[in-house]
């Protein structure tokens, strides 16, 4: 990793913001109303970016009247739906910022509250990550949550309390640098997982989280949740319990029958 540079209050880092967006039509505008409105109180730089993962709704309508009229609004349109995973990736790939922000577009969280996550990113941290103050969704939901997050923390050792709280700041050198491979809400595991390993730096805040007022969820059916704990298994085996058969608890590769081990 670089040497970070001490924070400079008359030029402060460039943001890019972006929104994952599926089937949010009716929250997406305000959402990014709200970026537009507090980012100027962060940077000079910034730029929104959506991502539209294949809506069935309005929001590409919303998002193409937004973009015709909004300079520094980028909007991604995927034809077909690429899943959760797909979204970020496509998000990630086209920020253009030296900071990287980014949440749902279902509006569960409060934009504005970036202004929280910015000032603890200093020369030693490289992801500010939010966890909820108190999750605000159904009892099921709120109960798989926990399951998930305890699982993710102690299967796989993530440095945070919440990988589930979608609301991020992160730089983009570090992002750019890992390859994720998840299309599914595992993704997220995967990505605190690989930041990790390659030795990037974690701080955290509570941000609150609010009621989704429109739409519903597409992750808790029945279907959606057996595939996400497939998928959640799956990424475990490949990075955690693979690479100790392959490389041992001390990080050297064991050897092999007709090999020599590095």
């Amino acid at each position: 990793m670089k040497d970070r540079q001490k924070p400079n209050r008359l030029h402060p880092p460039g943001i890019s913001v972006f929104f994952p967006a599926f089937n949010d039509e009716d929250s997406i505008a305000r959402l990014v109303h709200e970026a537009f409105a507090v980012l100027p109180q962060l940077t000079d730089d910034y730029e929104v970016i959506v991502v539209n993962d294949g809506s069935s709704d309005g929001t590409a309508a919303v998002l193409d009247e937004l973009a015709g009229r909004t300079p520094r609004l980028r909007v991604i349109h995927h034809p077909r739906n690429r899943g959760y995973g797909g979204a970020l990736r496509s998000g990630f790939e086209n920020a253009a910022k030296d900071l990287v922000f980014y949440t749902d577009g279902d509006g569960q969280y409060d934009v504005r509250e970036l202004t929280a996550l910015v000032p603890l990113m200093t020369e030693d941290v490289d992801v500010v990550n939010g966890y909820k103050i108190k999750r605000s969704d159904r009892r099921r939901r709120i109960v798989l949550g926990a399951i998930y997050k305890f699982l993710a923390r102690n299967l796989f050792g993530l440095p945070i309390r919440d990988v589930d709280c979608d609301f991020r700041l992160m730089r983009r050198e570090a992002i750019q640098s890992i390859k994720l491979n998840s299309t599914s809400g595992v993704v997220c595991t995967e990505m605190i997982y690989k930041l990790k390993a390659a030795g990037y730096r974690f701080t955290e805040t509570p941000v609150h989280h609010y009621p989704r007022l429109h739409g519903q969820s597409q992750f808790f059916t029945l279907r959606r949740v057996a595939q996400t704990g497939f998928d959640f298994f799956k990424l475990w085996l490949r990075l955690v319990v693979w690479r100790r058969l392959s490389f041992g608890v001390d990080g050297k590769r064991k050897s092999v029958v007709g090999t020599t081990s590095a």
